[in-house]
């Protein structure tokens, strides 16, 4: 959530920024909600003060024994518009709540304008797309192979955009989220979490997918409050939730894999073939909480964190700058890890590395005690996928197979398959 000082101070300037953002914000109805919530906070005032007045005449009149029924009655006149005014301000600024956490993010200085993500700045790449001397195959062809990837069984269980892996292929995905995570544990310096997969509203409020975005989640029905994760972010950064951290226990970096859960709402008809948009899917998540002053350094490094990833598995990429109309609504800026494709003769995202600033922290009550004044100050807080274990999946069916439709395994991997080096 933003500042709200930002907003009483100068909301058109705030429905501006929020424009880079292709996000229309109603100045209008938010001058006149804080008009009335300014003019109901001067009424309820003024009536706190007068009950207060009657208390005082009351115990004078009763000291001197005079009668007080007048004064009571009076005074409970006043007692009753006071709670009418009361609740009226208390309603009013929920619905200021309301508007303010449908704002999105001030982005960062360096974010490009732009209107969509035809926009976004390719920063740089690394490697080079291999040349087969075979027209490559897609991964759902290469999967159907010995029905190691099978989208019927998957279809039959749950519906569309679920795949049930077997034999070779589960073990390679099973081997993919342990390599990643031995590498950000041992070589990066994160922290291995494991986290709940179901979390309540207030959690999902903390990491800014409520009240925007509730469509995108899946909700358990029942008594219960709860919803499963679209990814680990959710439960890993809502660790410091109503939280103040010492200085020195900064920066924490934390780790996990988990499924994730998606309703995929606004996505109708885009990439319904294959694994890559699914209902259903594992992803290695990292997040790091900071001191503001460090953010965007970490930024940098939490992107090329996820970099090494693609690197040590040699499947060329390339990394996006997101321009202003494609970052995020809690984002203040994102880099997107692009993975060629062969079958698309293109790049697709298996990688979104994002610096929330404070935005996340407002909402959580996310604090650290600064040294320097002794007092609580937000947290800035990060987020990126370390990286998104199916999606790395199709790339390496795509990147290394051969003509006779195996699946050469790349040499990271192999440790962790048993010596398997092809299926």
């Amino acid at each position: 959530m933003l500042d709200p000082k930002l907003l009483r101070q100068d909301p058109d300037a705030v429905a501006l920024e929020a424009k880079r953002h292709n996000v229309v914000i109603d100045i209008e109805l938010y001058k006149s909600l804080e008009a009335e919530r300014k003019s109901l906070q001067e009424k309820t005032q003024e009536l706190q003060s007068k009950r207060n007045q009657f208390a005082k005449q009351v115990g004078m009149a009763k000291s001197k024994g005079e009668d007080v029924s007048a004064l009571l009655a009076e005074n409970q006149n006043v007692g009753d518009t006071l709670k009418q005014s009361e609740i009226a301000l208390e309603e009013i600024q929920k619905k200021l709540i309301d508007f303010q956490s449908r704002i999105p993010n001030r982005l960062h200085e360096s974010v490009p304008n732009g209107k969509s993500e035809n926009d976004n700045v390719e920063v740089r790449r690394w490697g080079t797309p291999k040349q087969f001397d075979f027209t490559p195959k897609d991964h759902v062809d290469l999967g159907a192979r010995d029905n190691l990837m099978d989208f019927e069984a998957a279809s039959r269980i749950s519906g569309a955009r679920f795949v049930v892996l077997r034999s070779g292929l589960a073990k390679l995905q099973r081997a993919l989220a342990e390599f990643m995570l031995d590498l950000h544990i041992d070589q990066h310096g994160y922290t291995e979490m494991y986290v709940p997969y179901l979390v309540n509203s207030q959690a999902f409020y903390g990491t800014n997918q409520l009240p925007k975005f509730a469509d995108d989640l899946f909700w358990i029905k029942g008594e219960h409050d709860f919803g499963l994760i679209p990814t680990a972010e959710v439960a890993l950064t809502n660790l410091v939730r109503d939280q103040i951290v010492e200085a020195n226990q900064l920066p924490l970096k934390f780790v996990s894999h988990s499924p994730c859960f998606r309703s995929e709402a606004g996505s109708y008809g885009k990439d319904t073939r294959g694994m890559i948009r699914q209902h259903q899917f594992q992803k290695v998540e990292l997040v790091q909480v900071v001191k503001p002053e460090d953010s965007y350094e970490a930024l940098e490094q939490m992107t090329l964190h996820a970099e090494k990833v693609l690197q040590l598995l040699e499947l060329p990429y390339r990394v996006l700058a997101l321009c202003s109309a494609d970052v995020g609504f809690g984002s203040a800026k994102t880099y997107d890890l692009e993975v060629w494709l062969p079958s698309q003769n293109t790049y697709r995202e298996i990688s979104s590395c994002s610096n929330c600033e404070d935005f996340q922290a407002r909402r959580m009550m996310a604090r650290y005690r600064s040294t320097e004044t002794n007092k609580p100050e937000y947290v800035h807080t990060l987020n990126g996928s370390g990286v998104a274990v199916g999606r790395a999946l199709v790339a390496i069916l795509e990147n290394y197979q051969d003509k006779d439709g195996r699946i050469h395994i790349p040499a990271a991997l192999q440790p962790y398959m048993n010596g398997v080096t092809v299926i």
